[in-house]
Formats: structure tokens, C-alpha cells, sequence
């Protein structure tokens, strides 16, 4: 396995940095495909969060890797190379399947024990898969890391480490309150209608505001949330729980304005590359009224001007301001349970790519004794050929299970060698035993490939 991956987050940048690196859609599938035109690289996905921007890539050369993925990080960020460097972090093999293991299972978020990334790791192997960037290996890494993340979830208390970054916006605007007591009867304005503002429009919904107005560019999405809002039992995306029947109406991006004046709680998260709100807007909304206006921003880039901060009246939370407070969030003591499940399934992750490593050897060895078999099989129809057909089939039977029993134990074994730390010689110490032509087990290792991304491709 040679699986490397090259990022940074919150934890290791600061959200200035955060923010000019961040990577719209098309930016992130122009990534990938530079990706695998490096030479380096043989497969890429990337993950791509409000606070996190992470390359993963199979490559053949560690140095390289590292140097080629940097760059290309550099490149399509817009951040010089210089400047990002010291904020990258870069994990190599076990290490940076723990690292995503750990991610999926929320120890790395912001909020630890968020269950939001989840979703994000499944667009992250999507867009891979859509593209024809990740392989097998990173279609078996990621289709893993949802399984330890979603094992994480139902068999610890890690939920209750943290909640969403929604929820915990919300708490921190609500300050010392309790969130319901203090959203009741409040009018909200949401800006956006993708997943992290549904979630927003929901929380809110069931914290017990009055009235949720969506205003987003498309205005049939910002319908279409509305009005699964205002429906008992609905399910807006994003969001686990059902409608509310909440008042809800939608707007166009033009009428924020307006509706500013009316709103008393404010969740912006768009995909916007400049401001949504500027400080200018913000203070024109508050002249004259008494209530103070909320607002929570979660987008990267922010939509929310960062001047809004110093108006009177104003209590604004970013991106920023979460990360300062989430530092002080307490542990749960389920974190080490997590951590324990982790560092299991990294093992258990390890041990079946080693061993996988070594099938399609395996398999060239059998195929070049069935072929042995076969060969001397004709051989001896040629040199007795009054054997009638009982008489052969029983012979041909009888060699075949000779060279079954003796390669048994040997390619049983090797594999269970194979799995273990280290393992990765005992292929090449088959190809050399047994002279197997490479061309042969390179022609297994393709057809097993595209086998399996034909199946995982299905599974997502």
C-alpha cells in the first residue's frame, strides 16, 4: 500500500489561510484530473470541507508524491507554495488510514463526534468515482472509512462529544441559554438550500422559531426546502429527523435585504466566492430596531462580512470563532472507545490490503499449474491412446488433486504471511520460486481492478 495523503484543516491552519484555499466543484474535479496526469500518482480523490482540504493519492514514489501533491494543492487553491507549505500535513500509509479512519469517526472535526462528515467522505469517494480517479485502493479506503465512522457512531457514545457545527453555532450565539428557550417565537433568515443550510433550517425549526425564510440563488431549491419544512414528517436533506410544520417561505437572493430587517437569526452557508452579506447591509438591518440580530455564518469562504463583529446589536459566529470555542469543548470519555475501534479496524484495514497484494500471485501460480497439468495431460493422450474417456477423466482428476494438495498449505500460508506487518516480500519471493511471468500477474491485478470498480462504483 502506498497510499498517501497531503491537507490541511482547522487543526493545522488558520481560517484566513482556510478560506483562500478553499475549492469550489469544478475546482476539486480539475484537481483530480491533474492529479493522475502527475506522474506520481495512480489514483486521487479529495476531500474538500468548510475546514478541511485533503489529496489522496496511490503513488509509487513517497518524496515525489509528497512534492507533486503539495504543488498541485498550491496550484488549484490560488495559495502560493511557500505560504501553504507550513500549514500542510502529510501521512503516509497506516498513518494516513488511521487519518481518515479518525476523520470519518469525527475525532478530527471541529466538533468532535459531528456526524456531518459522514456525508462528505461519501461525496468525497463519489466525485472519485464519477471522474475514474480512485481505484481500488481508495474505492476499499473510503468505502471502509464510512463503515468505521457509521461503526463508531452505533456502538460508542460519540455523539454525545459533540454536536453538528449547526448545533454548535447555534449554542454559541444562544451563549449561556438553552437553544430552544432562546430561538422560541424568533423569525429566521437561512441563505442557501444545500445540505449544511437544510440542516440549519431544521435545527432551527426544532428549536421552536416562528417563521424560517430560505432565500437561495435557484429559487426552486429554496421552494423545495420550504416546503418540506412546512410539512409534518418531511425530511429535509441533511437532516435525520422529520418536517416540522413550521411557517416557511422562499425568496430570492435579491430580497435578503428585506428580509434582514425582519429576521432575527441569520444562517448564512452558500457556495458564494465573495460576500453574501456585507458590513454595510448588516448595519442598514439594525438601524433603528431594538431586538439584537444573530448571525451564523458556516460557509468557506465566509458570506458574512467579519466587520458585522464590531456593530452595535450585532453577535455574529464564523468559522473562527467555532474553532477558538470548540477548543474548550470537553471530551467525552466515549473518545477513547473511538479511538480504540480506530486503531482496530487500521489493522484489520492493513492486513486485508497485504493480503490482496499477494492474490493476483496466487492466482498466476495456479493458473501456471493447470497449464502444467493440462500440458502433461495431452502429453500422456499422445503416448497411450487407447485410454478411453473413464480412464482419462480419472487420471486427469487424479494430477489435478496432486498439485491442489501441494500448493494448498503454501498459498494458504503465504497469504496469512502476507497479511502480516512486513508481508509484501512474500509475493515477490513467489514470482522468483516459481519464475512466474510478471505479465501474468499484472494482467490478474487488471482484470481484479475492474472488477472491482465496477462493483464499488454501484455501492456509493
Amino acid at each position: 500500500m502506498s497510499l498517501l495523503v497531503v491537507g490541511l484543516s482547522h487543526r493545522s491552519a488558520p481560517v484566513s489561510i482556510l478560506e483562500r484555499a478553499s475549492l469550489s466543484a469544478d475546482t476539486q474535479a480539475k484537481l483530480l484530473q491533474d492529479t493522475l496526469a502527475a506522474e506520481p500518482a495512480a489514483e486521487g480523490t479529495v476531500l474538500a470541507t468548510c475546514n478541511r482540504i485533503e489529496l489522496y493519492a496511490d503513488v509509487d514514489k513517497f518524496h515525489a508524491g509528497v512534492a507533486e501533491l503539495s504543488t498541485l494543492l498550491a496550484q488549484h487553491s490560488g495559495v502560493g507554495l511557500d505560504e501553504l507549505t507550513p500549514y500542510l500535513y502529510v501521512h503516509y500509509e497506516d498513518r494516513a488510514v488511521h487519518h481518515l479512519f479518525s476523520v470519518a469517526c469525527g475525532l478530527d472535526s471541529m466538533v468532535v463526534g459531528e456526524g456531518q462528515i459522514l456525508g462528505q467522505i461519501k461525496d468525497a469517494l463519489a466525485l472519485g468515482q464519477e471522474l475514474h480517479t480512485a481505484g481500488r485502493l481508495l474505492n476499499d479506503l473510503f468505502q471502509q472509512a464510512l463503515r468505521v465512522g457509521k461503526r463508531a457512531h452505533s456502538e460508542t457514545g460519540i455523539d454525545r462529544a459533540g454536536q453538528s457545527l449547526v448545533t454548535f453555532g447555534l449554542e454559541q450565539l444562544a451563549q449561556d441559554a438553552d437553544v430552544e428557550t432562546w430561538a422560541k417565537g424568533k423569525k429566521a433568515l437561512v441563505i442557501g438550500a444545500g445540505s449544511m443550510s437544510s440542516l440549519a433550517a431544521a435545527t432551527l425549526a426544532r428549536s421552536g422559531v416562528s417563521e424560517i425564510v430560505i432565500a437561495n440563488r435557484t429559487l426552486s431549491r429554496a421552494e423545495r426546502l420550504a416546503q418540506i419544512l412546512g410539512e409534518a414528517g418531511g425530511t429535509p436533506r441533511g437532516n435525520s429527523g422529520g418536517g416540522t410544520g413550521v411557517a416557511a417561505r422562499a425568496v430570492e437572493m435579491v430580497a435578503v435585504g428585506d428580509e434582514l430587517t425582519r429576521a432575527d437569526v441569520v444562517v448564512s452557508c452558500t457556495g458564494a466566492t465573495g460576500l453574501v452579506l456585507t458590513g454595510e447591509a448588516v448595519e442598514d438591518a439594525v438601524q433603528g430596531r431594538t431586538a439584537p440580530l444573530f448571525l451564523l455564518d458556516l460557509a468557506m469562504p465566509r458570506d458574512i462580512d467579519a466587520a458585522a463583529h464590531r456593530i452595535p446589536g450585532v453577535r455574529l459566529v464564523d468559522i473562527e470563532s467555532l474553532a477558538e470555542a470548540s477548543a474548550d469543548a470537553p471530551m467525552a470519555a466515549d473518545v477513547d472507545q473511538v479511538r480504540g475501534i480506530v486503531s482496530d479496524e487500521v489493522a484489520a484495514f492493513g492486513a486485508a490490503q497485504r493480503a490482496a497484494h499477494i492474490t493476483p500471485t496466487v492466482v498466476a501460480l495456479r493458473t501456471m499449474a493447470a497449464e502444467v497439468v493440462a500440458g502433461e495431460v495431452a502429453r500422456l493422450e499422445g503416448r497411450l491412446p487407447g485410454l478411453d474417456d473413464k480412464q482419462r477423466a480419472e487420471i486427469t482428476q487424479t494430477v489435478r488433486r496432486v498439485v491442489d494438495k501441494l500448493l494448498h498449505a503454501p498459498t494458504v500460508r503465504v497469504k496469512q504471511l502476507a497479511s502480516e506487518p512486513g508481508g509484501a516480500g512474500y509475493a515477490d519471493a513467489l514470482r522468483t520460486l516459481f519464475d512466474l511471468d510478471p505479465e501474468t500477474v499484472a494482467s490478474v491485478s487488471r482484470a481484479d481492478l475492474n472488477d472491482a470498480d465496477v462493483k464499488n462504483r454501484g455501492r456509493v
